[in-house]
């Protein structure tokens, strides 16, 4: 059992929050549903905490086709509807709408790099950036990095997706290596 001390301190009190941090947070991801499952539950967090949308992503992969972007694509108005109308479902229909327009976003990109991951990995030369912050307070919100794939993302079409969400898609998807030195799950 590792000690609340070592670890980060962000997730100590949850649960789901030192699971998602010990396993998933900044660790290289390659698989093109799973970049674009992060990418959504990401887009969510604009305005909310990441521990409300963590603890929605089941119903998210449940309820929006696994979240796998060719799925995600088709959806339209009747769709929309539905997961407004879904309990548990955050309620935000531009989030929701957004769902269908970034996967069609996401598919554009795959259509014009080959995938998604070479377009994303290729910003840092395929190895992810370690900050090696000593503290919290050495974690920057944003980056010259997410500026400019935030720029990128829009310029295909990707709502939600400003500097500061997209430098957390960074982390979730491993290009960005944001563990304290301390913390063992570096």
């Amino acid at each position: 059992m590792i000690s609340d001390a070592l670890r980060c301190p962000w997730p100590h009190y949850d649960p789901l929050l030192r699971d998602y941090h010990d396993r998933r947070w900044c660790r290289p991801v390659h698989d093109e549903d799973e970049l674009f499952a992060l990418l959504v539950l990401e887009s969510f967090s604009v305005g909310l905490s990441w521990r409300l949308v963590l603890h929605k992503e089941a119903l998210f992969r449940a309820h929006c086709e696994g979240l796998r972007p060719a799925a995600c694509a088709a959806f339209g108005p009747d769709r929309e509807e539905e997961l407004m109308a879904l309990p548990g479902m955050i309620h935000h229909r531009g989030k929701i709408r957004s769902i269908g327009e970034n996967a069609r976003a996401f598919l554009r990109i795959e259509a014009e790099h080959g995938s998604f991951d070479r377009f994303l990995w290729d910003h840092v030369g395929g190895v992810p950036v370690d900050h090696r912050p000593e503290t919290v307070a050495d974690v920057p919100a944003r980056s010259p990095l997410s500026e400019q794939l935030s720029h990128e993302l829009r310029r295909y079409g990707f709502r939600y997706m400003g500097p500061v969400i997209t430098y957390s898609y960074l982390q979730a998807a491993g290009l960005v290596n944001d563990h304290l030195l301390s913390c063992p799950f570096r």
